[in-house]
């Protein structure tokens, strides 16, 4: 494998878009270029981080306003799994020159934490400073889907978490935050993922191999 600069490549959008999908699409694809990479998520990536997803998804399910967590409390976990993730896993991983996929970063706790739960972001921002380490995606894409689809995959699913369960107001929201943030920049790239078929993950991999100079 050749030595390349670090490339961090993510994917953002509603549960149902198949971001998931299309991340391990492109790590295969990019492996048949002989790609060194590395294909994570958030929150989670880590064994730690990864405890406190379940802790977080697990919350979702109790029944009592009393019993669940704040909104602040949720979003310090959040950004507690990131840590744990930016530090063990992705810092190093950029280091030695790895491109990496991420199911998720940064604008999925603006659109969710931010838009739809209205934490303060100037709260998040100020958290960022000291954990992010100047790491931004090179790209990022985000995948728009219909809600008639998203809700068709979301009940394909054998396991579901807390964000899987939410009405498709909720949904409908995020997306419409995901977009707003990519709006005028040119690192981002709005795709429809609707149809998820061969053709988005083309282009996918096409976008990612212009801006890699792969050939």
């Amino acid at each position: 494998m050749r030595k390349r600069k670090p490339f961090f490549i993510v994917f953002e959008g509603v549960e149902g878009c198949g971001k998931s999908y299309q991340s391990k699409k492109l790590r295969n694809n990019l492996k048949k270029k002989r790609i060194n990479l590395l294909l994570t998520r958030e929150p989670g990536g880590t064994r730690s981080a990864e405890s406190i997803r379940r802790l977080i998804l697990k919350d979702y399910f109790n029944k009592g306003k009393k019993d669940k967590f704040d909104k602040y409390t949720d979003t310090l976990l959040y950004l507690a799994a990131r840590n744990e993730h930016i530090q063990n896993k992705i810092k190093p991983a950029l280091k030695k020159g790895k491109v990496v996929i991420c199911d998720r970063f940064i604008d999925s706790t603006l659109a969710y934490q931010v838009y739809g739960k209205k934490v303060n972001k100037q709260f998040i921002d100020h958290i960022h400073k000291f954990i992010l380490y100047g790491i931004k995606p090179n790209i990022t894409f985000i995948l728009k889907v219909s809600p008639k689809m998203s809700k068709q995959r979301l009940k394909k699913r054998r396991t579901k978490n807390r964000y899987d369960n939410f009405n498709q107001s909720f949904y409908t929201k995020a997306q419409k935050s995901f977009v707003k943030i990519a709006k005028n920049k040119r690192n981002y790239f709005v795709l429809n993922s609707s149809l998820n078929n061969k053709n988005l993950e083309q282009k996918i991999f096409k976008i990612v191999c212009n801006k890699l100079k792969i050939k």
